[in-house]
Order: structure tokens, then C-alpha cells, then sequence
């Protein structure tokens, strides 16, 4: 009897000395169209988190960017997505125009990453050279509800015009939209991503293409978010001068369900992988540290807080 409660104890004492199994964790990567900038960035987001954050599974999901990453968030169907300043702004407020049928309360921002620019290119038979030569003509403004549709609107308003000043409106992803030019079947896109975006470095090396201005005098109607940017000049085939253009900037947003110590890790992982992140695309190369904390219209969550503090930016 005795060396049986000895042999029960013994048992007993191994499983409590046991190592305790650490739970796999999940993190769903919201991006946008595979032609766009968030999802090859993305993609290598989601290889640095596997690789790095222990017990960690990793999936990448191309998505129609901002505003329904936004709500997949709220609606806890990911942990990290890329957005745009001010689609971000309008979720927070419930803005039902913007496509958010009530405040989106449970969103938490990482950091500030790169600006988008607001490019607008039209084939260069289209004889489009101004936001005033779109009237008329066919315009490609991004898919419906989406970031860059809020942004067709915004510019167009600030230019005193609207989508019936248009000939036709496409509401297409850019590789959609890029394929309809090439085909003549379309005049001008507008799409808001990070420079050197892969669907219109595919457009100017095969098609003449004119890049249209966006003044700055347009940009200070719409207001902040929206900032006045400059194009470089060779940004893209055949764009021999820099073009003025409105940008906002992009943020990494998580969920108020994603642990501290998750998004402490997430956000770590971000700002010291920022070599990863610019070979991954070039608008990498313009995430900074310095400016990650700054102008997000939604709270920071307490583990992007941690880090930040550790790195001096927030007292």
C-alpha cells in the first residue's frame, strides 16, 4: 500500500514539475490588394512575427484594405492591419459615409508607418494633365468604400468637382484598373499607396503616361490628415519632373482584445525590422521610428506604449 501511494506521489510530482505547454498564439495580418504596397509588406510582417515571437502562427490575408481591415478588426477577425490615417479617423468616429455604421471602438494603433501618396496617372492619349481635364473622362477611384475611394473623393471635392463631373467612374483594385488603361478601355487611375507602387511602375513601362498635379492650394482645403508632398521626378517611366500630390499618412493598427504583451512584441518587431521592411518594397524604407508614436486618431494600446517609452518617445 505504502509503495503504491509512494509510486501515485511520485506520478503527482512529475506532472506538477512539468513544463507548462505555452499556448499557440494567432495573428492574422489585414493588408490590402496583392498589386498594392500593404501586402508585400505584409507578407514580410508575417515572416519576421513567425519567426521571431515564440509559439506564434502567422497568416497573411489580401484584404480591400483600410476601411474593411478596419472593421474585420473590430469584429476580432485579425490582430494587425494597415490603414490609412483617415479612414482610421472616420472608423473611430462611426462615420456611416465613410462605411462604418457605428464608432469602431475596439481599435488600438501600433504606430504611424509611411505616408500614402495620392497618384493620379492618366495614358497620355487621354490629353489628361490636370485634376480639371478629368471632367468628362474615365476614372478609375479604387474599390468601392475603400481608402482610396474615401481619397477620390476628397481631392475631387477640394477641385470643385465630383464623381458626376466624370465621364464614367470604375470603382477597381490598381491591377484592375492598370489593365483597362493598357487595354484603352480606361483614362486615369487614382491610386494611394507608398511611391514606386508595383501596379503603376508596370503601367509607365509599357503605356505613355501623364502624372496629374494635386496643388498644394487643393490640399490645404481638404486639411490634415491630407499634407502637400512632392512626386520625384523618374518615380516612374517616362515622369521626367516632380508633381506636386496630397499624401496621409498609414498606420499599423491592432485590436483592444490583442494582449499587452503581444502587441508589445508586435510593435518591437516592426520598428526593429525596419531593414526587412524596406527590402520587402521601397515605401519601407520611409517608416522612421522618430515619428511612430505620432498623430494617431486613435488611442496607442498600452503594449505599443510600452515600447515606445523604452525608446524615449513618450515620457
Amino acid at each position: 500500500m505504502n509503495l503504491k501511494l509512494m509510486a501515485a506521489a511520485i506520478m503527482a510530482a512529475s506532472v506538477f514539475s512539468a513544463p507548462v505547454a505555452q499556448a499557440e498564439q494567432f495573428i492574422n495580418v489585414l493588408t490590402g490588394g496583392t498589386s498594392g504596397v500593404y501586402y508585400p509588406l505584409g507578407v514580410a510582417i508575417g515572416k519576421i512575427y513567425g519567426e521571431k515571437i515564440p509559439n506564434v502562427k502567422t497568416q497573411v490575408q489580401a484584404t480591400k484594405a483600410s476601411v474593411e481591415n478596419l472593421v474585420l478588426l473590430q469584429q476580432g477577425r485579425g490582430e494587425l492591419a494597415f490603414t490609412l490615417g483617415d479612414s482610421l479617423k472616420a472608423a473611430w468616429e462611426g462615420d456611416a459615409e465613410a462605411g462604418f455604421k457605428s464608432k469602431l471602438d475596439k481599435l488600438r494603433t501600433i504606430g504611424a508607418i509611411y505616408p500614402n501618396y495620392i497618384q493620379i496617372v492618366a495614358t497620355g492619349e487621354s490629353g489628361i494633365k490636370t485634376l480639371a481635364d478629368l471632367k468628362g473622362k474615365s476614372l478609375s477611384v479604387g474599390a468601392p468604400k475603400s481608402g482610396t475611394e474615401l481619397n477620390s473623393r476628397a481631392i475631387l471635392a477640394a477641385a470643385g468637382m465630383s464623381y458626376k463631373d466624370l465621364g464614367k467612374v470604375e470603382y477597381l483594385a490598381f491591377a484592375e484598373s492598370v489593365d483597362l488603361m493598357k487595354n484603352r478601355q480606361l483614362n486615369a487611375t487614382l491610386q494611394s499607396a507608398g511611391l514606386g507602387v508595383a501596379s503603376l511602375k508596370d503601367l509607365s513601362t509599357s503605356t505613355d503616361i501623364s502624372v496629374v498635379s494635386v496643388p498644394k492650394e487643393t490640399v490645404d482645403k481638404i486639411g490634415p490628415p491630407f499634407v502637400s508632398v512632392i512626386i520625384p521626378a523618374n518615380t516612374y517611366t517616362g515622369q521626367d519632373k516632380d508633381v506636386p500630390t496630397a499624401a496621409v499618412v498609414n498606420y499599423l493598427v491592432t485590436s483592444s482584445a490583442v494582449s499587452d504583451d503581444l502587441a508589445y512584441q508586435m510593435t518591437k518587431l516592426i520598428y526593429e525590422s525596419l531593414p526587412e521592411l524596406a527590402n520587402a518594397h521601397a515605401a519601407g524604407k520611409e517608416i522612421k521610428l522618430e515619428t511612430a508614436a505620432n498623430g494617431s486618431p486613435v488611442p496607442l494600446h498600452p503594449g505599443a506604449i510600452r515600447y515606445y517609452k523604452e525608446k524615449g518617445l513618450i515620457k
